[in-house]
């Protein structure tokens, strides 16, 4: 029997964890529930930002799964923030945008299946030259409301998926409920990128490869939702954890 394949999580960093108040890893549990129930083996990946780490990491996983967590630093793509935007950002430590921004170099650079969520969505939009909605009651003022933290493990909205898309393939339905817990959004789309899922107020909440890039990555999926905290209960969202547990079966043994 063959093992399940190994998939890489990149997590966040609390300034101070419970064993010694010291730097500590930090990840919901849902994001290895979600790709064990898949069928993948899941190993977390600890914050650090070399590029040898990052590549012999990367090298010994079969997929890489980038996960949700705090704003990522504005300068990276804007190079000027007004004062009031400015107060909405929550930043994550500047090693983590680091390390992941090098995590996604070494998957293009290595082939890897890439499954990102949240967080992970907008930093690979940011990763291959897309910027943000910094602010999404400020900058779109007529959205419905995106930060919905008190029902984050329910669908509070549907969004519309793009006809032929990859996302369309796995879900199989025309709209996708979905739950709702970022106030930032995907603004300016990355070229190598096309959008997979919006919402009825044009806020992106897909991405993927266009059909032309597709080349460069065996699987690449972007969401601005959060299918770990609704896959036991929602089949779609299941989906999309075993499409990519597939193509990184898919992918491992096309390098035996």
């Amino acid at each position: 029997m063959n093992p399940p394949p190994l998939i890489l999580i990149s997590a966040g960093t609390e300034q101070r964890g419970a064993e010694f108040r010291d730097r500590s890893l930090s990840l919901s549990f849902n994001y290895p529930r979600a790709i064990q129930a898949a069928g993948g083996l899941p190993l977390v990946a600890p914050c650090l930002p070399t590029r040898e780490f990052v590549a012999e990491s990367v090298r010994r996983c079969n997929g890489v799964l980038l996960t949700g967590g705090d704003d990522i630093q504005p300068r990276l793509y804007t190079e000027k923030l007004s004062p009031k935007l400015h107060k909405t950002v929550h930043l994550a430590i500047p090693e983590r945008d680091l390390f992941e921004l090098m995590l996604i170099d070494e998957v293009f650079r290595q082939r890897r299946p890439l499954l990102a969520i949240c967080r992970g969505h907008q930093l690979l939009n940011v990763a291959l030259g897309g910027t943000l909605i910094v602010d999404i009651p400020l900058q779109r003022p007529g959205a419905m409301k995106h930060t919905q933290m008190e029902r984050k493990n329910e669908i509070v909205h549907e969004v519309d998926v793009q006809v032929g898309s990859l996302l369309a393939q796995i879900v199989d339905i025309p709209r996708l409920g979905v739950n709702s817990t970022h106030h930032q959004a995907v603004e300016k789309v990355a070229k190598p990128l096309c959008v997979s899922a919006a919402s009825i107020d044009g806020i992106v909440e897909g991405l993927e490869l266009t059909p032309g890039q597709r080349h460069l990555l065996p699987f690449l999926l972007a969401v601005q939702f959060h299918p770990e905290r609704l896959f036991a209960r929602h089949r779609e969202h299941f989906e999309l954890f075993r499409c990519f547990i597939r193509a990184c079966t898919r992918n491992r043994r096309a390098r035996v």
